[in-house]
Parts: structure tokens; sequence; C-alpha cells
């Protein structure tokens, strides 16, 4: 069985392929795939938000669906409906594009809030309930979800409860001059997209999220995770800060950072470098704050500078029970 680190590799080699000048942004997709969570991206149309999506589900050899949300989208039109068949006079379940092992989501922010909610349950707990029955998720399962930051009108705002689920949220921004070139050469007689082939199976990919689950994480770096959540809960500018699911985001997202560079324990600088996309969306900014122009990221990283990290312990070497 390849190792998490392999299996990574091969992942974002493959991506790279097609999206061109961006290893953080497809670091980071793979980290919430390994960390068996949910992707938020949130930019600018245009900089290849879903073509992030495809190239994961091609790599993979999974499932993909596309929901494009509208203001007029159903919850039914996501989870499925039961559909009454004539000729055997019984109810027959159509499934929904939520049945699928990476689900697309694109501008989430135009589906009403009901049709929002019908994700919370499939997100939450790899499930969905419809007309009384519930039905497993195939695994794995991700929700790669876009919304545009900039254009408002049309939109309804994610709750708090929804965007909690995302174990990330990030940024794609635009390319370089030189990346940009280079896109406008590879995309001249046809999209790279199409080339591209399955580099992991399933299996591997869940292996890989097995492993990650058993990467060691110090007692001390717990204790670092948890002081910088709290932090967040008594910031003059937060007036609600990170829930324990933050918590478990940011160690979930440690120790994918962790194995994906082929180490069995979690570091302090792995906690540090994933607080801001791990912790950012779930803060809840006292309205002097907005007003004044200061958001959840410049709060995260004062508080990561107050914060002291654990020093001078041997973080592989405790007794692992």
């Amino acid at each position: 069985m390849a190792t998490p680190a392999e299996v990574a590799k091969r992942l974002q080699d493959n991506i790279q392929r097609v999206i061109v000048g961006k290893e953080d942004a497809t670091r980071l997709a793979i980290i919430a795939l390994f960390a068996d969570g949910h992707l938020l991206i949130e930019d600018v149309p245009g900089v290849a938000k879903t073509m992030l999506a495809r190239c994961l589900a091609r790599s993979i050899g999974a499932s993909f669906r596309r929901i494009q949300c509208t203001p007029d989208l159903l919850p039914t039109d996501i989870t499925g409906l039961s559909v009454f068949n004539q000729k055997t006079a019984e109810f027959e379940f159509n499934p929904g594009p939520v049945m699928s092992n990476i689900v697309l989501t694109d501008e989430i922010n135009r589906a009403p809030p009901r049709t929002q909610s019908a994700l919370l349950e499939a997100m939450a707990e790899g499930q969905v309930t419809v007309d009384g029955v519930t039905r497993r998720l195939a695994r794995p399962f991700c929700v790669i979800a876009t919304q545009n930051p900039i254009e408002y009108e049309g939109t309804f705002p994610l709750p708090e409860a929804q965007l909690d689920r995302f174990v990330l949220r990030m940024t794609i921004g635009y390319p370089s001059a030189e990346s940009e070139s280079e896109i406008l050469l590879r995309l001249q007689l046809s999209h790279p997209v199409e080339e591209i082939q399955q580099v992991v199976t399933t299996d591997e990919l869940l292996g890989a999220q097995r492993r990650v689950r058993e990467t060691f994480v110090h007692q001390k770096v717990r204790d670092y995770i948890v002081r910088l959540v709290q932090a967040t809960r008594s910031y003059p500018d937060v007036a609600l800060g990170a829930s324990p699911r933050g918590s478990l985001a940011l160690l979930r997202c440690g120790q994918a950072q962790a194995a994906c560079e082929g180490l069995d324990f979690v570091l302090p600088d792995h906690v540090k470098a994933l607080l801001e996309p791990t912790v950012a969306h779930r803060l809840i900014l006292t309205p002097e704050a907005r007003l004044a122009g200061r958001g959840g990221r410049a709060a995260l990283s004062r508080i990561a500078n107050q914060v002291e990290p654990p020093v001078g312990e041997a973080y592989a070497a405790e007794e692992r029970s």
C-alpha cells in the first residue's frame, strides 16, 4: 500500500499538469481530501476553481457531479427524490448529484438557505434522509463548494453552521504573468483536463485517509491547538470564536500535512501554517471590526504571534499508546 506522501505526490504532479503555478492551492485541496473533509474555495471567477475539483476527481477515478446553484434550486435537486412507478406500483428512489464521491457545488451562496441546509446532513454525517429513509453516501466523499466574494447581488450568505462543516477555506488567486502565458500555450489547441488520467485508486485514497488519522500528535501539540482556538473566543475583534469542530479540523489538517510530507508526527509549524485556512471562516467578527476592515485573517495572524508554540519537545519520541 502506498504511503500518504506517495499518494499526495502523484496527485500534486497530475493536477499541476492543468493547474499552473498554484502549488499551495493544490496542496491545500489535497490536505482537505486526506483529512476526509470538505473544501470551500472563495475567489473571483475564472481562476480554475471548478477545474481543480474536476482534476481531483479524475486523478482518483472517482464519480464527479456538479451542482450549479441558483435561487430556484430545491433540496430534492441535491438529495434526489422518490418517484412513483406506475408499472410496478411502487416508489423508486432517483438519487441526486450528492450521491457521488466528489460533489462540486458551484456558487453555493446563490442557493436559498433551505437548499443549502440539504447539504448539512451529507457533509456532517455522510448520509442523506429522503422520505424518511436514510441512505449512506459512497466513500470517499468530498464536497467542494465555490463562491464569489465580490458579487453579492442575488446571493444568500452561508449560515455559520454550514461554514463550520468545511474543514478548509482557501483562495486560488490570479496567476503570475509567466504562469498565465503557460496557461495560454497549454490551452491553445485543447484543454489539458481532458487528458488527465487516474493516478490514484479510491482504495489508495481511503488507505491514505486512515494513515492520516493514525499520524501521531504529541500532547504538547494538542495543547497548542486548544490554546490557539480558545484564544479566538476571547479576542477583542471576535464576537464568536471557533468551536471544538475548529480544533478538530486543525488537528486533522495538521495530521494530513505531516503525512503528505512523509512524517509520522505533527509539528507545531504544521498547526501554525494551517491556522488561517482552517479557522478564519469559523469566526464571527464584531461590527466594529468589520466596519474598520479588520478581518478574520488579521485576527488569526495576531493570535498566532501571541500564543507561544511548544519548543524543545521530541514530538515523535513520546511513547505511543
